[in-house]
């Protein structure tokens, strides 16, 4: 693609034509895929799962620190609806998806930080706190971007198990997919006021946390701990 074609391309546009490799790599891992036939290893998915309930509470906290810095009150309101609404599906994952996998609701916390989580939730954190609005941006856009391609991907091909079923509804959703909306639509007003260093640390950062997206998939895959 010429330079002339990819500066008529709005900004997500560029963003994910960077990551589409990597999204390709996540649609063929066997953790998506074993979502779909019903043969997902149930103690797979529950240390998904558990890891899940850690990554968001941190990731709450990111969305909220991006919020803080954004350019407009309306784009900080959104933020902070997000935020919200993550600790949301974090209480419904409680009462219903929780149980149903053998794992106790109030001992979640005891449960360790597997090393990926760690490592993508630091790296998150790091970069919004430390970074600009539109590094901390790219960095957390993935999450939303992904997963609302990968629910859409996999409610058109529905699930063998209830229980993986209802977690493709919950992000494959009209309800995911207007939020995810919202972001990107602030992706690309913003990307049009970018210098060209800005706007390469920040494709740097959305492909570093989108490979984050596949790995912590791989770690669920392997009920990933650590070594010693």
């Amino acid at each position: 693609m010429s330079s002339q074609d990819e500066a008529s391309q709005r900004w997500s546009e560029r963003l994910w034509r960077d990551i589409e490799p990597i999204y390709s790599a996540i649609l063929a891992h066997p953790f998506i895929s074993g979502l779909v036939d019903g043969t997902l290893d149930e103690e797979v998915f529950a240390h998904y799962v558990a890891q899940d309930v850690h990554y968001l509470r941190d990731y709450a906290r990111a969305l909220a620190v991006v919020g803080a810095k954004a350019p407009t009150l309306a784009d900080t309101a959104m933020f902070s609806r997000h935020a919200a609404e993550v600790m949301d599906v974090e209480l419904e994952l409680h009462r219903t998806l929780l149980p149903e996998l053998g794992l106790d609701p109030a001992a979640i916390a005891a449960v360790p930080v597997a090393p990926t989580t760690r490592a993508y939730t630091s790296y998150l954190l790091a970069t919004v706190y430390g970074g600009s609005f539109v590094d901390g941006l790219a960095a957390i856009l993935p999450c939303y971007w992904i997963y609302a391609r990968v629910g859409a991907d996999l409610v058109a091909r529905g699930s063998a198990d209830p229980r993986y079923q209802r977690w493709i509804d919950s992000y494959g959703g009209e309800e995911f997919a207007a939020t995810v909306a919202e972001v990107l639509a602030l992706t690309d007003r913003i990307g049009e006021t970018l210098t060209p260093a800005d706007e390469a640390a920040a494709r740097a950062h959305f492909v570093t946390t989108s490979r984050y997206e596949w790995m912590f998939w791989d770690a669920a895959q392997r009920r990933e701990t650590w070594p010693v």
